[in-house]
């Protein structure tokens, strides 16, 4: 019994780290899964309760049964508890902040972006300039989409936040792709965080919903299809990561980030610059967050070694 609480416990501190990369944009849980050494477990877990979800939904009761019988409930758990710890304490600081600091928090979200960038392109088995390509390609499309949006949705409507869910929680189950990052990309993040922080439980239902739909559907297709074309999807994802950084740019204000309190909106993602006085801060978050992701990414590149040395 004392060592199910212990590991208990232990996947509980596991949750609040996942969770606290997975509030970030930039980071990903995926990630932290990987250096905490239980992604494989992770996926696991996640494509067994897909099952379970799937059962239901066919009105296999007696299969369902059975898999939830055999479900990794010591495991997951503790995990979805440290994960939503970590979501709740976070929200208000980091409300505030988009607030208060809304070009810090840009530098900041670039920084996490832009190494996430080196970090999936990492996880390629085989780079080549073909991969190279389809990147640039991609990047490049999704730069120039973005060149025309109008800024973060001030306040989405729940089927908004529905698909928001759906989608970003495919993003959480990635090393190198963030669920927040998915969020900030097509403007609720900031309402996202919002929800959180104001208890917003309608607006949180939405968004749990189209989670759970997101990883019943798609937690087996994702596996799939990383398994048959692993490079080129991962190449893919490198070009959004890419393409992306345009709605993170500080300046004018960081549009991708302006807070649903600020008194200040500016529309369009035009890419401006700021006086040498106010560059400082943004860019020395940047380079901070880029090297703490590139660190992160180091050890988990040497634990997976040293796992697959064993």
């Amino acid at each position: 019994m004392w060592s199910r609480a212990r590991e208990s416990a232990g996947q509980v501190v596991r949750g609040v780290l996942m969770g606290a990369a997975d509030v970030v944009p930039g980071v990903s849980g995926g990630t932290v899964a990987l250096l905490l050494g239980i992604y494989a477990r992770l996926i696991d877990t996640v494509r067994a309760g897909a099952g379970v979800l799937g059962a239901l939904v066919r009105g296999r009761w007696g299969e369902a049964g059975h898999r939830l019988r055999s479900f990794d409930w010591w495991f997951a758990v503790p995990l979805v508890v440290g994960i939503g710890a970590a979501v709740v304490g976070l929200a208000s600081v980091i409300d505030d902040l988009l607030a208060d600091e809304p070009e810090a928090m840009a530098g900041l979200f670039f920084g996490l972006v832009g190494a996430s960038v080196v970090v999936a392109w990492r996880l390629l088995t085989r780079p080549s300039v073909g991969l190279v390509l389809v990147a640039l390609a991609v990047g490049g499309l999704f730069f120039g989409l973005l060149g025309i949006q109008s800024g973060p949705v001030a306040d989405p409507s729940a089927l908004a936040l529905f698909g928001a869910g759906i989608v970003a929680v495919c993003a959480m189950l990635l090393p190198g792709i963030s669920g927040a990052f998915i969020l900030l990309m097509i403007g609720v993040y900031p309402a996202t965080i919002g929800a959180v922080d104001d208890r917003s439980w309608a607006d949180l239902a939405a968004l749990g919903v189209g989670a759970v739909l997101g990883l019943a559907l798609f937690s087996n297709l994702i596996g799939q299809v990383l398994d048959r074309w692993h490079d080129p999807t991962l190449a893919v994802m490198v070009g959004l990561l890419l393409g992306s950084l345009r709605v993170l740019w500080p300046w004018p204000a960081g549009v991708g980030v302006i807070s649903r309190h600020a008194e200040e909106t500016i529309d369009g993602t035009g890419l401006g610059w700021a006086p040498a006085a106010d560059l400082w801060l943004p860019a020395l978050l940047a380079v901070a967050a880029a090297s703490l992701v590139l660190t992160f990414s180091a050890m988990a590149s040497t634990t997976g070694d040293s796992s697959r040395s064993r």
